[in-house]
């Protein structure tokens, strides 16, 4: 079943949602201090090319920098990601089939507001410290 739900998204909205986030990678790497934005950003595209199967999880060591640096990402690129997820969700979420696409999208919201100090997981290999 997640092959087939991650196919459709792929083809109804998944691949524009990376697009988004590896263009804002690829801003974010254009200045050093932002490198850390640009992983991030790569890392979460990939997130959103095939979200079910993975979960987000709190990292452990996540401090202080990943508080700034989500304040700052906020501001720079996660209220437009956000934003995309939100319109994404509502176009999915018009057909029954869309519904649980939509659901998925509205997952990524948080993450894509501030993903500094989170890690993405598969479901099955959860880490021990949750």
């Amino acid at each position: 079943m997640r092959i087939l739900l991650n196919i459709i998204w792929l083809v109804f909205g998944g691949l524009w949602l990376a697009l988004g986030y590896f263009l804002a990678g690829l801003i974010c790497f254009v200045l050093i201090i932002t490198i850390p934005f640009g992983i991030a950003s790569f890392r979460i595209g990939m997130y959103a090319l095939w979200p079910f199967g993975k979960t987000v999880v709190d990292k452990p060591t996540a401090g202080a920098g990943s508080l700034i640096g989500n304040v700052i990402w906020v501001v720079v690129a996660g209220i437009w990601l956000a934003l995309g997820h939100v319109v994404t969700a509502i176009a999915m979420a018009i057909t029954i089939i869309g519904i649980p696409l939509a659901l998925a999208n509205l997952k990524m919201v948080p993450i894509s507001l501030l993903p500094l100090g989170k890690d993405i997981v598969p479901v099955d290999n959860r880490p021990s410290y949750m």
